[in-house]
């Protein structure tokens, strides 16, 4: 936790710098709407936590573990990107649309969905800048002060490469003009969406399909496989039985349905839309802690009416 709070503090600042400075628009961003769509977010982030206890690890990790040599990811990844497309484009986007994204918190049109929108109007910039400032500061001196986490190094460089790598999205999409783009969007590391247009653009070739997000899939994965086959660890695994199997495609389905609910996983709402300070963030990753809760309980308990016996009869 402390790791993952060093990559946010690391992206809440210097992202908030580029903003505080005008070199990026946080409104161009896909976290920074005035309307905040509350309700998919919470039941979306849920239910992506329980499908990432089942599977063990999340998008994000699922990349990694593909590059590593698990194939078991692939598996994963595909069920996992063929859902999530059918929410955020095919036939069950009309209930996404229509049953949770009508449920929002809407904002006065001169504002952001951000916490930092909010700040300003209520102590303007200097207030708002002071107060993300304090909270990156405190993040960062919490990993930093750990004596535990300077000898593990790795741990340490993980946390600073993958805030880096959140503001250098942000840079890299939001600094260069792209005078092709119809329209130009902000975008960052997130692992839902673009997994779905990978897989979606690969099989029919449409136009456009390898875009910052696409490329950054592709970008984790040999990157793991290269990283692995440096340290010695490169492996070929597969499913151990049956069971295991279901229990990977059905939290694969969860993931692809409740990250596009959520608008990110963990990288793409716990670090990408916190480092913009979007109010959907702290919802999200609520969620998906509540979610993986729930998941390894029923991992340890076996079904949901195992979990309440247990605890109505310690009661």
């Amino acid at each position: 936790m402390k790791v993952f709070g060093l990559a946010l503090g690391v992206a809440l600042l210097l992202s908030q710098t580029l903003a505080l400075t005008g070199l990026i628009d946080p409104a161009q961003s896909t976290y920074a709407h005035a309307r905040v769509p509350w309700l998919a977010t919470a039941v979306g982030a849920t239910l992506f936590g329980l499908g990432m206890a089942l599977v063990g690890t999340c998008a994000f990790g699922s990349l990694i573990r593909l590059g590593s040599g698990d194939m078991r990811s692939l598996i994963v990844l595909i069920v996992f990107g063929a859902v999530a497309y059918a929410v955020l484009r095919g036939v069950l986007a009309p209930l996404r649309i229509d049953l949770f994204e009508r449920v929002t918190v809407d904002l006065p049109a001169s504002m952001q969905g951000t916490f930092a929108s909010l700040m300003t109007a209520l102590a303007g910039k200097t207030g708002a800048a002071l107060l993300a400032g304090l909270c990156a500061m405190a993040l960062v001196f919490t990993a930093v002060l750990d004596g535990r986490l300077w000898r593990a190094p790795k741990l340490m460089t993980a946390g600073l490469v993958l805030g880096l790598g959140v503001v250098a999205g942000w840079a890299a999409t939001g600094l260069m003009d792209d005078e092709f783009a119809v329209q130009r969007r902000l975008q960052s590391l997130t692992f839902v969406a673009p997994v779905a247009r990978g897989l979606y653009g690969m099989m029919l070739g449409t136009p456009g399909w390898l875009d910052f997000g696409v490329a950054s899939v592709v970008g984790v994965t040999a990157g793991s496989g290269l990283a692995a086959r440096m340290a010695g660890d490169f492996r070929w695994e597969a499913f151990d039985d049956p069971t295991e199997m279901r229990r990977h495609l059905l939290g694969a389905v969860l993931m692809g349905l409740g990250g596009v609910l959520a608008g990110g996983c963990t990288i793409g709402q716990g670090l990408s839309a916190a480092s913009l300070t979007a109010l959907t963030a702290p919802i999200a990753i609520a969620g998906m802690m509540l979610g993986a809760r729930l998941g390894i309980l029923l991992l340890v308990e076996g079904s949901l009416r195992d979990i309440l016996a247990h605890y109505l009869g310690r009661r």
